[in-house]
């Protein structure tokens, strides 16, 4: 996955957060609820039953828990989907950055359950020792399957499962569709623009999931499998000239001003492939799948896309 470095937290700021997380578990306090056993990248968390003071690091997860209607409290800052824009409110705590928790904060308000994601790996054991942490992960090689399992975990937590059956049918029902009208689409090329360049993510790759769980053609089934894809150019889109060019720009999807996919592929050697000529280069909703792509909400985006873009005529 494409990310920023980690920060590594101060000592002091560490020591701080688990000496008030202890004192609060030791204080007195009301009868807790029962606790439910929840299944996790982590191995397996005792959480209180529909828990209440919700704190959300995972993208993915604060999109589903959305999409769910479930209540949450506190957000890490910074950017997030056009569509979760909402929980940049003040009405959200603000818990951290994606990368780096604000221990203080958490230990502090004493959620009841901290969800936290890949981006949050390395912080994973300080938060599990302020309180109940259940981390969400994908496996690129089995993405649906992955993003399902993960999803119902969510849904269990809250006793939403009937709500999430229901979104996973729908987007079952579509993806379904998706395979049968890949078998005669033609091969695609999957790219990423960042800072003026342009990587491409074949099979097996974080966003291969176009070509191994919605049947499109890879137009090159080589490529490296690599967390950043792998360094092409112009020339190299042209030689490979798909009929589909699938374009993220991750600058627009973390609010990164510079040059937009765009303007980058608009240029002649780009304008002589197939995917132009027939209009069928497709500049994908960024934040979607750079950002949240297991969440209920992003998953059903993606494949309407991609359901949209398969209609387009010869």
């Amino acid at each position: 996955m494409m990310m920023s470095r980690l920060h590594t937290p101060s000592r002091r700021r560490v020591v701080a957060a688990l000496a008030l997380g202890a004192a609060l578990a030791l204080a007195p306090a009301a009868a807790r609820a029962d606790t439910v056993e929840v299944a996790h990248a982590r191995g397996t968390t005792a959480i209180e039953a529909a828990p209440e003071k919700v704190f959300v690091f995972d993208l993915p997860a604060l999109d589903t828990l959305d999409a769910l209607g479930v209540k949450v409290s506190g957000v890490p800052s910074g950017v997030k989907p056009a569509y979760l824009e909402t929980y940049n409110s003040g009405d959200y705590l603000k818990i951290g950055s994606l990368f780096e928790p604000d221990f203080e904060e958490i230990a502090a308000a004493a959620p009841d359950l901290i969800i936290s994601g890949e981006r949050m790996a390395e912080q994973y054991g300080e938060l599990s020792r302020i309180a109940p942490t259940i981390e969400m992960k994908t496996d690129y090689t089995d993405f649906l399957a992955s993003a399902e399992r993960t999803n119902r975990t969510l849904a269990s937590v809250f006793g939403k499962q009937a709500d999430a059956d229901a979104m996973i049918a729908r987007f079952e029902a579509s993806a379904s569709a998706v395979k049968a009208k890949a078998e005669h689409a033609g091969k695609a090329l999957i790219i990423l623009t960042t800072g003026g360049r342009i990587s491409a993510y074949g099979p097996g790759s974080r966003f291969g999931i176009i070509h191994t769980d919605f049947g499109i053609r890879p137009a090159a089934p080589d490529l490296e499998v690599a967390t950043h894809g792998q360094a092409i150019s112009y020339e190299f889109i042209l030689k490979t000239d798909p009929d589909y060019l699938f374009v993220i720009d991750r600058d627009a999807a973390i609010g990164r001003s510079g040059k937009s996919a765009q303007a980058l592929l608009d240029n002649d050697l780009v304008n002589q492939t197939k995917a132009a000529r027939s209009g069928r280069i497709v500049y994908l909703q960024a934040d979607a799948w750079y950002l949240s792509g297991t969440g209920l909400t992003a998953l059903q985006t993606m494949v309407d896309e991609l359901a949209a873009a398969l209609d387009r005529s010869e």
